[in-house]
């Protein structure tokens, strides 16, 4: 462990977040309904993409966080 420097200011604790799991979905409950801009390799599509749209189907979620940046 190093000390801090005499006359330095101590670091702040980090603000404590909800409880781990605290947002959690339970197994077998439906996905809350959402609307998204749709997006295909060609570009965005006019029309948003709603999840209720897509009721009764398999619907799988994907984010791409780095596509189409320069990151």
């Amino acid at each position: 462990m190093v000390a801090a420097a005499q006359g330095a200011p101590a670091a702040a604790p980090a603000p404590a977040g909800p409880p781990a799991g605290a947002n959690e979905p339970k197994v077998g409950t439906n996905a809350p309904d959402f609307t998204l801009p749709g997006a295909t390799r060609y570009g965005r599509l006019q029309n948003p993409v709603k999840l209720s749209d897509y009721r009764g189907e398999t619907v799988v979620l994907a984010f791409f966080f780095q596509a189409r940046t320069k990151g």
